[in-house]
This record gives C-alpha cells, sequence and structure tokens, in this order.
C-alpha cells in the first residue's frame, strides 16, 4: 500500500502518473463493447473479488442508472441490461459453501448468460480462480469477454477478447484507476444513449 511510504502529495502525484499512462484506446474499447451489448439488447455481467468486486458493483449502478435522463424514468427507452454477480450474496455463499469459491460467477452465468452476451471481469492480479474460470466458460459459450487487469495482467490479461490494463504493482491505485476509468465509460455511454425529451 503507497499510503504506508508516501506522503499525501507525493501519493496524489503517483496516483495522477499513473492515470496518464493508461491506453486510452483500451478504455474507448471497453465503452465499445457495453455500447454494442447495448446496442444489441444483450446482458452485461460484471464480475470481481474484493475491492474489484466493489467496483463492479458500482460501474453496474451507474451504467444501469446514470446513463439515464431524469426526463427517461416514465418513458419506455431502452436501458442497458447490466448486472453484477458480486451482489447475490446467498447465491454466492450457497455455491461457495457447497462447491467451491472458484464456482461462485460460471454457476450464475449457466443461469442467466447466453451467446453474444458480455462479461467483464475485473482482477487486480489477473489470477482469481474464481474469474478465470468464468472467463473461461464464456469463451467457450459464445459470450464476449472484456478483462480489467492491473500488476502485470495475469492469465486473465490472455484469455479474453479485450482488455483495459493498469500496469502498476499497488492494489490500491490499480482499484482507483479501474474505477475513474468505468466513471468515464459511463459518461461515453450517456453521451450516446440519451435522447432528447
Amino acid at each position: 500500500m503507497l499510503g504506508m511510504t508516501l506522503a499525501p502529495d507525493a501519493f496524489l502525484a503517483n496516483v495522477a502518473d499513473e492515470l496518464k499512462r493508461i491506453d486510452a484506446r483500451e478504455l474507448s474499447a471497453l465503452a465499445d463493447a457495453v455500447w454494442s451489448a447495448y446496442s444489441e439488447r444483450r446482458f452485461v455481467f460484471v464480475i470481481g473479488n474484493g475491492g474489484s468486486g466493489s467496483n463492479a458493483s458500482h460501474f453496474c449502478e451507474d451504467a444501469g442508472k446514470c446513463t439515464l435522463r431524469p426526463a427517461d424514468y416514465d418513458r419506455d427507452v431502452p436501458r442497458l441490461r447490466i448486472l453484477s454477480l458480486t451482489d447475490n450474496t446467498p447465491y454466492i455463499l450457497a455455491w461457495a459453501n457447497d462447491a467451491g469459491f472458484e464456482r461462485i460467477f460460471v454457476e450464475q452465468l449457466k443461469n442467466l448468460a447466453s451467446p453474444g452476451d458480455l462479461l467483464i471481469a475485473i482482477s487486480g492480479s489477473g489470477n482469481s480462480p474464481n474469474i478465470l474460470r468464468a472467463v473461461e466458460w464464456a469463451n467457450t459459450h459464445g459470450l464476449r469477454t472484456f478483462g480489467c487487469t492491473g500488476y502485470s495482467g495475469g492469465k486473465l490479461r490472455g484469455l479474453t477478447h479485450g482488455g483495459l490494463h493498469v500496469p502498476v504493482d499497488d492494489m490500491g491505485t490499480v482499484e482507483s484507476i479501474h474505477l475513474a476509468a468505468f466513471h468515464w465509460v459511463v459518461g461515453d455511454l450517456a453521451r450516446r444513449m440519451q435522447k432528447p425529451a
């Protein structure tokens, strides 16, 4: 954790420098992948563990709600079909308890996903077994997959169809940059989706 060794100004400067290193094309590719799913009326599933799980929930909420204008709340407009699989706690606990933690996401996908849907997998290390298992299943069942990684990217980086990589060896910075990236994606989607009232 960089906060253990850096003063606040140095910490913030470090995060700002790392933000500038992100490949904007990867960020655009994530927005394009979600836009494609929206345009085709496909589902977007988001998964992650720990802080990445929190980012999955946050991204899901923002993308599902903030892409609408208040004037659209009561109108029959197409909405983004997005679900964070980190949020079904009883289901996660049942699969983890009865069959193993590595199955908590893939088993939900087996119930919910269809070919052509999009799976966004967030893993700072890129090596979480439950993330990898879900992506492997998705790849063999016709889903599009997009990985958001940090550090070296781990196994996940080479497993997905697209990716947003944050080449930083600090989990807090990786998770912060992922969340900043997701906020841009939500804004870009809102620009594309919102229609005049």
